[in-house]
């Protein structure tokens, strides 16, 4: 089933089919071919039933700004191991929200993509979807933030809510809806039909036409599901 919100995009509505399974895509970078075979043969054997892992490029050298751009159209997560970062990367990691994760044992690397993958299955399961709908303007907050115009089409957007930004591409934002408008009054909520302004702090990478889809995740026994966190963490 489908609502149709505008001419260019459409809204999903749950219909109980069966949905493709969740992929954690990551960008490889290894210090030799040896390592990028074993990295790969260890990840090929991660255990986690319902979630596909790929690789979606893969490098021999220190991690680089194009690693940065490649990860960003994917899970924004760039896995490295007995390999470096080039100098000035700390900007775009935090404008692009990907996250570099930095080994030295094969083990460690491998427990950890298997705990981010784990929570992707439990994200998968619990979420619930609350609204969505599709930006419909832009408009600049500050030299790094904007707000978009966000018409409504299935739901609600609530003040409170996660919420995130869905480009052609995939997710680009996650966050919490801190504000709405709805021309210059303050609103709580808005409900279909109705066109509310979100404010976002340091982004500013929304077109119109993306999808806007608010969400409560829902509490389980695994702990919070990963997302990047915009920095290079060495483990």
């Amino acid at each position: 089933m489908r609502m149709s919100v505008g001419k260019d995009t459409d809204i999903r509505l749950s219909t109980g089919a069966a949905k493709p399974p969740p992929r954690l895509e990551i960008v490889l970078k290894c210090d030799s071919i040896g390592s990028m075979e074993g990295v790969t043969a260890a990840l090929s054997k991660v255990p986690v039933t319902g979630v596909e892992i790929l690789t979606i490029h893969s490098g021999v050298g220190a991690v680089t700004q194009s690693d940065v751009l490649i990860a960003e159209t994917a899970s924004r997560l760039i896995v490295g191991f007995q390999v470096g970062v080039v100098a000035g990367l700390e900007k775009i990691l935090r404008e692009r929200h990907v996250e570099i994760r930095l080994y030295d044992i094969i083990y460690k690397l491998s427990d950890d993509v298997n705990t981010i993958a784990q929570g992707m299955v439990s994200r998968a399961a619990e979420e619930e979807i609350t609204g969505s709908g599709k930006v419909v303007a832009l408009f600049k907050s500050t030299r790094k933030g904007i707000i978009i115009g966000c018409e409504v089409g299935m739901g609600h957007l609530a003040v409170g809510q996660h919420f995130r930004i869905i480009s052609a591409m995939g997710p680009i934002y996650s966050g919490t809806i801190e504000s709405l408008h709805i021309g210059e009054q303050s609103v709580q909520k808005a409900t279909p039909g109705q066109k509310a302004g979100i404010k976002i702090k340091n982004f500013n990478r929304a077109k119109i036409g993306d999808l806007v889809e608010s969400y409560r995740p829902q509490p389980f026994s695994k702990g919070r599901p990963w997302e990047p966190k915009g920095e290079v963490i060495r483990r």
